[in-house]
């Protein structure tokens, strides 16, 4: 039977669920789960989308993604294959990982956001430990919602969902508690001390038009760089920095696979394309001459 095409929209709100294949662990220890929160960081970083909620169990995960502009698919296969690839390493196995595809569901209403935060954080309840004080799990956001617990991979986008409840965060931080005991199976007792006080949540969404000509792309890496390149040329090891930054940015802002990257190059394997997009990446993380290139071109691009 035909897989039923996927319901897509380049500025929405997303439900995604992933889970393990025949119900075997998604996630064999801690260590796993912190690999997955930090593939979700780095294509974060590349893709530019935001996260308002999120919980891994044990075979599978609840993700709130908001795709900013960016393919919802595309940003689910980096993430997935990523972390198929390290799951078959570390455990000497091969075979697939995730059961089928992704499942996604379009939110469409600002009240469906607040009540799917509350779905995803409370999942941690079907656990002994964790049943009377989900905010106590750590692979979940609503510690770290809360106050109680840290953000330290900085993934988490909460003003979006905080700021509906209050400008003040310790205020929004209280309401939310309160929204999220009214919609849960009855209230829980939750121990916190609520924090930042003054601090401020702002609440607006960034939608990036991902349309940008390459021919552009090319021309602000150039004048970023210092130095002109032609991205057709294969073997030119003085541009390979500036092929590298090409690539992962016009994956970025171009909504752009590998494999139509490799038809825009010309003469180029997708093997080759991934090691160059990798090598962009370390450059924009590592190299402190490149770390703002991309927010520097969204700003230039979105002020023309």
């Amino acid at each position: 039977m035909p897989r039923v095409a996927r319901i897509k929209n380049d500025v929405g709100i997303y439900h995604i669920m992933v889970r393990s294949i025949s119900d075997v662990p998604l996630f064999r220890d801690s260590k796993d789960k912190e690999r997955y929160l930090q593939l979700i960081r780095k294509y974060k970083q590349v893709f530019l989308f935001r996260l308002y909620a999120y919980c891994l169990m044990s075979t599978h995960a609840h993700l709130a993604i908001d795709s900013c502009g960016a393919d919802i698919s595309k940003i689910m296969k980096s993430i997935n294959q990523s972390y198929s690839a390290y799951f078959n390493k570390k455990y000497k196995r091969h075979g697939h990982v995730f059961q089928d595809r992704f499942k996604s569901k379009l939110v469409d209403t600002e009240d469906y956001v607040m009540t799917l935060s509350v779905y995803i954080h409370n999942n941690p309840s079907d656990i002994a430990k964790y049943e009377k004080c989900v905010e106590k799990y750590r692979y979940s956001s609503l510690g770290i919602y809360l106050g109680i617990l840290q953000d330290k991979l900085e993934i988490l986008d909460m003003d979006y969902i905080l700021g509906h409840f209050s400008s003040k965060k310790d205020n929004a931080r209280k309401s939310y508690l309160e929204f999220t005991n009214r919609i849960s199976d009855g209230p829980k007792k939750i121990d916190i001390e609520f924090k930042d006080e003054g601090s401020e949540c702002r609440s607006e969404r960034r939608i990036l038009i991902r349309n940008y000509e390459q021919e552009k792309i090319i021309s602000f890496i150039s004048r970023y760089t210092g130095s002109d390149f032609n991205i057709h040329v294969r073997f030119n090891h003085k541009h390979s920095e500036q092929r590298a930054l090409f690539i992962l940015t016009v994956r970025a802002l171009c909504n752009l696979s590998l494999k139509e990257i490799c038809s825009v190059i010309g003469n180029i394997t997708i093997s080759a394309a991934s090691r160059l997009f990798e090598k962009g990446y370390a450059l924009i993380i590592g190299d402190t001459r490149y770390k703002g290139l991309i927010d520097d071109m969204v700003t230039e691009f979105s002020a023309a």
